[in-house]
């Protein structure tokens, strides 16, 4: 679709090359001929190859319509047409090799095949379903989610039933959900018969189908290929085998072809996504120019050397296109690394520091915790709300889905008409009061917080096109279309929380990497050398996300008393401090008592004599003070203070062990009097 948002003056050529430095300017002056760009984190790739597309439609070296930019996500495609509108270039086409795949099979389905195209199923889970239950098999949720993420596998990797087990020996798979590969192979065979009696393709179908027709009929070809003269690829580390023959087909003979890619962040292997394209690039095409994009302008030098650390440590495994990143700039505080008791301390401990650096002044939108599997996600989620601050679950329900959205939507869709000369920003604000917006942010915590955020996003997107694109109310309807059908969402108010995969492409200014320990990261399930060099790879894509503050941390136990087995992972071997942190949790004792003091009705003071104590016990027994009592114990002894054993016994944290080992020292020490530890007799 194409915006009617009026778009600034355009540029000229000069000004372009000048916002680029050497490197992005190699790679916009580029125009023609194979160009590979091994681009590092935070290097500037969007930027240089939408200033390369805005040169060559200046110069007359494209067209904008011929040109086709294939982006892995919806949001990096809405975002690169919006960047592209900014330096006054519309008409440029970028999608996502599905989004252009199924315009393409649309268009050109009746005549090559006739009648409609199939109704695409969004979800495979009731149709493997039902091929398991043809097979006999018992496949509950988890199998068939694993059982669907298989064929997935093999249809970007262009892998028939026939070819499944020969195939996946060869790649080291063991089948799924428990099934050995021959039963995966027939039920490979059995999906694509429940398919077709119900006439009915999935995702992979789309560019299945159409690099059938574009195979078989070469009159579609050609007239795609004079649609389409110019190509550029992002995130090209992650294009599957399956992908790559639709490009070829799309390209021919041709060879106008510009890709882009990190092959150190290449994290998704278990998807078909293979980075050897990118690698094999230079290969392929001889006289392919390479250029290195090495200057990193995201992060400050202490996140840019974290980074370069892990992929140093890679070993054989880290490949010959990895980029070493340049810091571009000026110094910022250390990362933090710190250990906590268990999960719940951590999630809290996370918590605390969130509130210290709003405090600090930085916005919420600006904070992220990322970890490795969305299980995690729940202490974090309840750490959060008792500590009032909000966030947003990267994943969860989408902006453009939330009921307070679409109605304001609506609204403003509806005073388009009456808007008249009014300036745009001003009639978004008086339509939007009337759903609920103020200026001022409500002081109510949960959903009123939540629905005035949404809102309040709308506001600042409209403050934001008047001033970059002179907007009217017409053009921010346009915008807001354009984003819904890209799930291009406005930034709202919140920490973020996502896993390692869903914050690929994103950054903040405070990032939390949570639970960085052995099991986790690497996570227990990878085996092979291969995947635990994704698994570094993973680690490296989170650092990268942060601009200046990052901290990373893990629980030593799982649970609250559990067994603290953990040890921090492998890949900060050499980089996790030695003392400090490493050695026992580090203690912001000050802000732990003014947080007791507002925030729990515990007795500080309490609280402080039992850790005296507890680390008197600590350091006669030689354990580690976590063993005696947890923190979480402690301050259920400083708010309950306990007069008798049988009171103190039914707290959290206080075993029949417990009880009869401390129990009389711990009411001693409630009732204010010195307590004498010695150490145990020998």
């Amino acid at each position: 679709m194409t915006s009617n948002v009026p778009g600034p003056a355009p540029r000229s050529s000069e000004e372009l090359l000048a916002a680029l430095d050497d490197d992005q300017r190699a790679v916009a002056l580029s125009l023609t001929g194979p160009l590979c760009v091994l681009a590092g984190a935070g290097t500037g790739k969007t930027r240089a190859i939408t200033y390369r597309i805005a040169h060559g439609v200046r110069t007359g070296a494209y067209a904008a319509p011929t040109v086709l930019a294939v982006t892995f996500t919806a949001r990096a495609a809405g975002e690169m047409r919006s960047r592209l509108r900014d330096l006054g270039i519309p008409g440029v086409q970028a999608r996502t090799f599905h989004a252009a795949a199924l315009r393409q099979l649309s268009y050109f389905w009746p005549s090559a095949i006739g009648g409609g195209v199939p109704r695409i199923q969004e979800h495979k889970a009731g149709l493997v379903a039902e091929a398991g239950g043809r097979l006999g098999l018992g496949v509950d949720r988890v199998a068939v989610r694993d059982l669907a993420a298989e064929i997935e596998w093999a249809k970007v990797s262009l892998v028939t039933a026939e070819e499944y087990t020969t195939r996946a020996t060869k790649e080291g798979r063991e089948g799924a959900a428990g099934y050995d590969l021959s039963t995966v192979a027939r039920l490979l065979s059995v999906y694509e018969d429940v398919k077709s009696e119900r006439g009915v393709i999935d995702f992979e179908d789309v560019l299945l189908l159409m690099v059938g027709i574009l195979s078989e009929r070469d009159d579609v070809a050609a007239e795609v290929r004079r649609q389409y003269r110019h190509f550029v690829v992002d995130e090209y580390q992650d294009v599957s085998p399956l992908q790559q023959r639709l490009l070829d087909l799309w390209l021919g003979d041709r060879r106008e072809i510009c890709v882009v890619g990190d092959v150190s962040q290449t994290i998704y292997s278990f998807t078909g996504a293979t980075p050897a394209f990118l690698t094999d690039f230079p290969s392929r095409y001889r006289d392919a120019r390479v250029v290195r994009l090495v200057r990193d302008y995201r992060s400050t030098p202490q996140v840019v050397s974290l980074a370069n650390q892990v992929l140093a440590k890679a070993g054989r495994h880290r490949s010959s296109a990895a980029v070493e990143l340049v810091a571009q700039r000026p110094s910022g505080p250390a990362a933090r690394f710190e250990a906590f008791d268990d999960d719940v301390a951590e999630a809290r401990g996370i918590a605390a520091r969130i509130a210290a650096l709003e405090a600090d002044g930085v916005p919420r939108s600006e904070i992220a915790v990322l970890y490795r599997t969305n299980g995690q996600a729940e202490a974090l989620e309840q750490a959060l709300a008792e500590a009032g601050i909000g966030y947003l679950v990267r994943g969860g329900e989408r902006f453009f889905s939330r009921r307070e959205v679409r109605e304001a939507v609506a609204l403003l869709r509806g005073a388009v008409r009456s808007a008249g000369d009014a300036p745009m920003p001003e009639v978004v604000r008086d339509v939007l009061a009337a759903a609920g917006w103020a200026p001022e942010a409500p002081t109510a915590r949960g959903a009123v917080r939540e629905r005035w955020e949404s809102l309040q996003s709308l506001v600042a997107l409209a403050d934001q096109l008047a001033a970059t694109r002179q907007a009217d109310m017409a053009g921010l309807i346009a915008e807001l279309e354009e984003r819904a059908a890209a799930q291009h969402a406005p930034t709202v108010e919140g920490v973020t929380l996502a896993s390692l995969h869903a914050a690929k492409g994103l950054e903040w200014d405070a990032v939390f990497l949570a639970g960085v320990s052995e099991g986790l990261l690497p996570i227990s399930l990878a085996e092979g050398e291969d995947a635990i060099a994704e698994e570094r790879r993973l680690l490296y894509v989170g650092i990268t996300r942060a601009r200046e503050h990052l901290m990373i941390s893990y629980g030593r136990a799982r649970t609250v008393g559990g067994r603290a087995g953990r040890k921090p992972s492998r890949f900060l071997d050499g980089i996790w401090p030695r003392e400090g942190a490493a050695a026992r949790p580090r203690r912001d004792r000050a802000r732990e008592r003014a947080l007791l003091a507002e925030d729990s009705p515990a007795d500080a003071e309490l609280f402080e004599r039992l850790r005296t104590w507890r680390e008197q016990v600590a350091t006669a027994t030689g354990k580690p003070a976590y063993t005696v009592l947890h923190d979480t114990t402690l301050t259920a002894i400083a708010t309950a203070r306990p007069k008798e054993l049988r009171q103190l016994g039914v707290l959290r944290g206080i075993g029949a062990a417990k009880l009869e080992a401390y129990g009389p020292q711990v009411l001693a020490v409630i009732r204010g009097e010195d307590v004498v530890v010695e150490a145990p007799a020998d």
